[in-house]
């Protein structure tokens, strides 16, 4: 580069700096930046095992109210003593075993229905551990008030010290079906099944 007294310097075009080692072939593909997936979130069990004992024996007491209601509900079966002193059926009246059946069942999808998404409220314990208690509490609570039933139906249809042939007697409902307590416990885990599906987080939400 040169410079004249008192003048500007004359402009020089600097070759660009090659650097030799490098070579480059037309497969090379060049790095991307590497990006980290968090892990999995896992079934958290000890931590759980307690309040899943805890909602178990909540959620099988619930078939105490279950029992009552179904007594008020339940409808009697109308029998008459026969000449042989035993209580016989008026016609039309075996019917209403079929409607006791009936409002069991329908007490216990709706009971169960409410179990399982109020299970699923408890945020910080979403899981299988959660909802295998659900389940097995719901079935707990189904068989309990199968038994209490009898008991509660008694306090409304009295039988009578004496009987005469001919009397009509209103007699209390029953429950003979042991069937049936798979409806509370079935429409419990799907309610608990539909809520996590419809979450669709890994952690079911349980973090946030």
């Amino acid at each position: 580069m040169t410079e004249q007294q008192g003048g500007r310097a004359v402009p020089v075009r600097i070759p660009a700096a090659v650097d030799t080692d490098l070579h480059f072939d037309g497969d090379y593909d060049p790095p991307f930046p590497y990006h980290h997936e968090p892990p999995r979130p896992r079934v958290v069990v000890k931590a759980d095992l307690l309040p899943s004992l805890s909602a178990f024996s909540f959620i099988s007491l619930l078939g105490v109210p279950v029992a009552f209601v179904w007594s008020l509900l339940a409808p009697g079966e109308r029998k008459v003593v026969s000449s042989e002193g035993k209580l016989v059926g008026l016609p039309w009246e075996s019917y209403h075993r079929y409607d006791a059946l009936a409002v069991f069942l329908m007490i216990g999808l709706g009971v169960g229905l409410l179990t399982g998404f109020g299970m699923w409220l408890l945020r910080r314990r979403r899981g299988p551990v959660m909802m295998i208690a659900t389940g097995l509490g719901s079935a707990a609570a189904a068989a309990l008030a199968i038994q209490l039933s009898g008991l509660f139906a008694g306090w409304w249809y009295p039988t009578p010290d004496a009987l005469k042939v001919g009397d009509v007697l209103l007699q209390a409902p029953s429950l003979t079906l042991w069937w049936a307590v798979l409806a509370q416990p079935t429409t419990a885990l799907l309610a608990y099944g539909i809520s996590a599906a419809w979450n669709g987080t890994d952690d079911l939400g349980r973090r946030h």
